[in-house]
């Protein structure tokens, strides 16, 4: 599709929305079905979408405006193709402009929904360079993401706050775990980037052997390495959202079954996008006192990391209680995704969803 034929006629009163997905994450394929989603959610009555791609090399490009082309098909995801490199102003008297690399205008924008997953996208990076250009964004700010991403400032920030996290130990470089550090930690252990998400990089260890070999594929994304106990409890998700004056709004909960249904033997990458295994109880079967706990505890970690529009909680319900796994502050919004999952069950649509989000970023109109 030609790019001019694309945009089409200005539409007089709608909200221009560039929707900036793809990315140099190792969640690239992730972000281009969320923006899908999205791009077949948004209100063309009151939206008008201008798709941006980021492709794995870093270039921004005019994006799909198809959703259909964005779609996971026979287990294969998509990607951004590059069409036609365009920038954004940096300039706050020019904000939202997307430019070509001759200058001439792609679009004009009244707000970014960056739907990126990742390092360079979810990590405070892309939300320092939306803040420079003075365009309104959807989502949290540069230090709330950045923490968000690093699990080990997650769970410093939580748990000064008093908030219940698991037993961790953090490796940078090439240090590894001590005797202490393994007595502390027990097996099994998770081993993970500290930086990164959709389980990539995450290996389940079961014997000392096999550390070594899980090391070395998660510093295959990150140089630091958080190494988690396992924590034996229902796995939880909940939903939150802060409107536009401000109130939170902690979502019905999520729990998770068939996680170990894959052939990654845990909640992975392919367990989560591809092999269709996972399935969810919305809302969770979990007594009343206990998913209140769960929903207060998410608003407390919203608030904790300082967070700005949405995030998506993950927790662990065990005999002892829940205990907060993770933060997201861009939760996915494929059409699998439980974020807009149990806003839906909590009575917000989609649609609706989005342009809340949307809506909250801009001046009265």
């Amino acid at each position: 599709m030609a790019v001019d034929s694309a945009l089409g006629h200005e539409a007089p009163g709608k909200i221009k929305v560039a929707i900036v997905y793809g990315g140099r994450s190792s969640e690239h394929e992730v972000s281009c079905v969320s923006a899908g989603a999205i791009l077949s959610h948004l209100d063309p009555e009151r939206f008008e979408c201008v798709p941006v791609g980021i492709t794995k090399d870093g270039v921004w490009t005019v994006g799909e405006f198809d959703p259909e082309k964005l779609r996971t098909v026979d287990r294969v995801m998509p990607q951004v193709e590059m069409v036609r490199e365009v920038t954004l102003s940096l300039n706050p008297n020019r904000a939202g402009e997307f430019r070509f690399t001759d200058g001439e205008l792609y679009a004009k924008v009244d707000v970014i929904f960056p739907v990126l997953h990742g390092p360079y996208g979810e990590d405070g990076t892309v939300q320092g360079l939306f803040e420079l250009s003075g365009v309104p964004y959807v989502g949290t700010g540069v230090l709330s993401s950045a923490c968000g991403m690093d699990k080990e400032f997650t769970k410093k920030l939580l748990a000064a706050e008093g908030l219940p996290v698991g037993k961790e130990v953090i490796l940078r470089g090439n240090q590894e775990l001590t005797q202490a550090d393994k007595d502390l930690l027990g097996l099994p252990v998770y081993v993970k980037p500290a930086r990164g998400g959709s389980s990539i990089g995450i290996s389940r260890v079961t014997s000392w052997e096999e550390l070594p070999a899980a090391m070395a594929y998660a510093r295959e994304y990150d140089h630091k390495v958080i190494v988690e106990s396992e924590i034996v409890g229902e796995e939880v998700e909940c939903g939150v959202l802060e409107k536009a004056d401000g109130t939170i709004v902690s979502s019905v909960l999520a729990q998770l079954a068939d996680t170990h249904g894959g052939a990654e033997g845990f909640y992975g990458f392919d367990t989560k996008y591809l092999d269709s295994v996972v399935t969810a109880h919305i809302p969770a079967p979990l007594d009343a006192e206990t998913t209140k706990q769960v929903q207060l505890l998410a608003a407390d970690a919203f608030r904790a990391l300082n967070c700005h529009g949405l995030a998506r909680v993950d927790f662990f319900v065990t005999a002892n209680g829940p205990v907060l796994n993770e933060v997201n502050t861009m939760p996915g919004f494929t059409p699998i995704s439980m974020y807009p999952k149990v806003m839906e069950a909590s009575g917000i649509a989609y649609a609706d969803l989005l342009a809340i989000l949307i809506e909250r970023e801009l001046p009265a109109r």
